[in-house]
This record gives structure tokens, C-alpha cells and sequence, in this order.
């Protein structure tokens, strides 16, 4: 169809960017996960805890420590990412019926479903409940990540948005490419897929789709280092899935993973996704107020708003995998070096060529923070705190998972302080009295 124009028509208001944070306001959202108040975010989340405690969940083994720790984290993030109610409380109890990845059924899907909407809510239960069931390897991964290259989605991503901005002034094209491979990928009635025990059809919605794929960028980032990369030979740090190395001992080096490329793609394509769903709902609100026409699909569900999260500087940018190693590499080796005066220099620029290949994660910022502190360089020092911490914030998930996110918050958060105050210690036993922050 070509391209037509009427007065202007509002985009989807479903659909909604997150929009960039000040360290400050980053630094609000996460206080009452840093606090132990998450019932200030949800005031259900103590009992909803509290069920998965009873069931077993902080007993359980899960990749990166225990099942119920990832549970929280990535309800964390999801919380950090503004998703809604529906969308975190499905992240939460994610995997509760055991998935296409993990064989954790902690509650049995033919028993136990009542109990848990009466616990999350029936629409955050029926998330769960189909997030348990799809080939999730599949649908994100084989039916939709790897029919994009980094230069399709790189592509795609400016093209998408002048789309958008067409349809707020009423002008639309289903011909445009980006569009009509969407369309097809993911139409506006949904798709069906196989459900992984029986068998049987399971329909997805579009926004159910795009939920789940956020869930995924969410799931990984929490649990993925080093280990995984050298379980599935993924030397190349695309995610592929496709080496079996099962004899990998666990818990690996400790290394950050190559898993951020992969996460980048996921997230353009999820914007891709919903710049389309909000230029397929104009375009819909034009009709009828045109009387062109209407609408008959149904069950699209509508209600779960789309928030884009603002990693990777609003799920715009793709991290090149090859870059990502070397950004990975580098950083590596100035984590095995920089203890002694004599190799400040090396380290820092060490650092520095990391954040050039890989800007979008923390830790290096807070390394090279410290290693600018170390030199009583206090205005670089703070400038790297600043960036590092918001980076950290912003993802509710660390890079380096040699420590959990809340020490690196916390870590950061001490540095930047001194670095205000011009003042760091130089004897081990000041370094180790650090902690007090403001």
C-alpha cells in the first residue's frame, strides 16, 4: 500500500522509551533493592518471596548461585527497566514450572496454577504459565534473533524510527522492508508454537512475544559469565548455542561472559518490535477515525505496555561480537595487573581501549575510577564513578559477576565519594575501611 497522509494521529501510548536518567534519579530507583525495601516497589513482593522460599527455591542450584537469587534479580531488573506489574512478577516467578532451559518445576503446572495466580495475579500467571511451555530457544533465538545480522539491525533501527515519526503526522507505508519483515516474523494476530511437553498449539500474541524477549535480555544478564561460554564453545560470542562442552567445570574463571552483543541484538529487535506495534495501533486509530475499516483481530493483548530499556543507550546500538572480545580481553588484563605504581599507566589505557570497543557496561569505568584515585586524579576519578555507576544502575545486573551488583553499586558509590572529597586512602587498611557512603 502506498504511503498516505492525514491530519496527525498520536502513536501508541502502550509503547512507552524509557527516557535518560540522571545518576540521581537511577540512584532512587534502585535504593529500595539496595535496601531490602522492595515492598516500597511492590508491596506484594514479601509474600510473593516468601512462597518461593517455602517451595524450595533458595535450595536449588542455578548457574550463577541459587534459583531464588535469580528469581529476585531478575525481578529486579525488570522493576529497574519500569516493565509492568504483570511483565516483573512474571519474571520473578519464571521459571516456576520448569522451561525449555531449566528443569526446576517448582510448582507442577497441573496442580499448582491456581495457587500461583491467586499469589502473583492471573495476568502475571498466565505470562508465566506460557513463558513455562514455549520453545523459548526457538522463538527468540531460530524465529526471530537469527534472521537479523548486525547490519540488518543497524539498518533497520534509523529507519524504524523515521517510520514512527511519519505515523504521529498520520503518514504510513506497510510496503517499507524493516516493516513487512516484522509483519512476517511476528504478525499483528500473533503466532503459534509448540507447546514443549505435548505437543500441542500454543498462540502467542505479538506483545507476549516482545515481552518474552525482554524477559530473555533480563534472564541472561543476570546469569551468564564466563562458565556458559566455554559450556557451548561460544569463542566467537555470538550465543549461538552450539558447542557441548559439558565437562566444563563450574564455576569457570569467573571471567565477564561474551554474552552483550547478543543482548544488544535482542534489544534493537525488540525495538523494532514495538516502534512497529505503535505505528500498527496509529495506523489502526486512522482507520477508524476514517471509517476505513476495522479491526478484527482480537487477543492481542494490549494492555501489557512495552517499555524499552535504557541499556545500550535505549536498546539502539549493536555491540559488535568481535569487539565485545576484545573489549572483554582488555579488560581482563588489566584485572590481572595494575597493583603496582610502575603499571598505572599501562592499566589505565588498558581500560580506556576497553571502553572504547564496549561502552556499554560499568565495571571498566569503576576500574579505571580507582586506578584514577590511586593517581590523585579526583576530577577523572569522579567522572568514571559517575558513568560506571549509572551504567550499573541502569542494567540492575553486573557485567563482572565476580561480585553481585550490589557490591559493585556500593563500591562505586564509595569512590565516588572519596573522589568529591578529594581524598583517598594510600594504606591497605584505609582501603579496607571504605564503605561509608552519602
Amino acid at each position: 500500500m502506498p504511503p498516505h497522509a492525514t491530519k496527525d494521529v498520536p502513536a501508541s501510548t502502550a509503547a512507552a522509551a524509557m527516557p535518560s536518567q540522571s545518576l540521581d534519579v537511577a540512584l532512587a530507583a534502585a535504593r529500595p533493592f539496595l535496601r531490602g525495601e522492595e515492598d516500597q516497589v511492590d508491596p506484594a513482593l514479601p509474600e510473593l518471596a516468601a512462597v518461593l522460599r517455602a517451595a524450595g527455591a533458595g535450595e536449588c542450584w542455578h548457574k550463577h548461585g541459587t534459583f531464588l537469587a535469580h528469581l529476585l534479580d531478575v525481578h529486579r531488573i525488570l522493576r529497574l527497566w519500569r516493565a509492568p506489574d504483570a511483565v516483573a512478577r512474571c519474571g520473578l516467578y519464571h521459571s516456576a514450572y520448569s522451561n525449555s532451559y531449566v528443569n526446576l518445576a517448582i510448582f507442577d503446572p497441573g496442580t499448582g496454577r491456581a495457587h500461583v495466580a491467586a499469589v502473583v495475579g492471573a495476568p502475571a500467571e498466565r505470562l508465566v504459565h506460557l513463558f513455562c511451555v514455549v520453545p523459548r530457544q526457538q522463538l527468540i533465538h531460530d524465529d526471530l534473533l537469527f534472521h537479523y545480522t548486525d547490519d540488518d539491525l543497524a539498518a533497520d533501527l534509523p529507519r524504524s524510527e523515521a517510520s514512527l515519526r511519519d505515523a504521529r503526522r498520520g503518514v504510513f507505508d506497510d510496503a517499507e522492508p524493516w516493516r513487512r519483515k516484522i509483519q512476517h516474523l511476528l504478525p499483528p494476530a500473533g503466532i503459534t508454537v509448540k507447546h514443549i511437553r505435548t505437543g500441542e498449539d500454543v498462540a502467542l500474541s505479538r506483545r507476549v512475544a516482545a515481552a518474552f524477549l525482554l524477559m530473555t535480555m533480563a534472564d541472561f544478564s543476570d546469569q551468564l559469565f564466563d562458565w556458559q561460554d566455554r559450556l557451548f564453545d561460544n569463542t566467537n560470542g555470538r550465543l549461538e548455542f552450539r558447542g557441548n562442552t559439558w565437562t566444563s567445570l563450574w564455576p569457570g574463571t569467573g571471567k565477564p561472559g561474551l554474552w552483550v552483543s547478543s543482548i544488544s541484538r535482542m534489544g534493537a529487535l525488540y525495538t523494532l518490535i514495538v516502534r512497529e506495534e505503535q505505528i500498527y495501533i496509529a495506523h489502526r486509530a486512522h482507520a477508524a477515525a476514517g471509517q476505513q475499516g476495522d479491526d478484527s483481530i482480537t487477543d492481542r493483548d494490549e494492555d501489557i505496555q512495552l517499555v524499552i530499556p535504557p541499556v545500550f543507550d535505549g536498546c539502539t546500538k549493536v555491540l559488535n561480537a568481535d569487539d565485545q572480545k576484545v573489549a572483554r580481553d582488555l579488560y581482563w588484563e588489566a584485572v590481572c595487573n595494575g597493583d603496582e605504581v610502575t603499571e598505572w599507566r599501562k592499566v589505565e589505557q588498558l581500560l580506556q581501549q576497553s571502553i572504547v570497543k564496549n561502552p556499554f557496561v560499568g565495571e571498566p569505568h569503576l576500574l579505571l575510577a580507582q586506578v584514577y584515585l590511586n593517581m590523585e586524579r579526583y576530577g577523572e576519578a569522579q567522572k568514571q564513578a559517575e558513568e560506571g555507576l549509572k551504567l550499573l544502575l541502569e542494567w540492575g545486573s553486573s557485567w563482572d559477576k565476580r561480585m553481585p551488583w550490589e557490591g559493585w553499586v556500593s563500591w562505586g558509590r564509595a569512590m565516588l565519594s572519596k573522589a568529591k572529597d578529594k581524598d583517598w586512602p594510600h594504606n591497605s587498611f584505609g582501603i579496607i575501611s571504605l564503605g561509608l557512603v552519602k
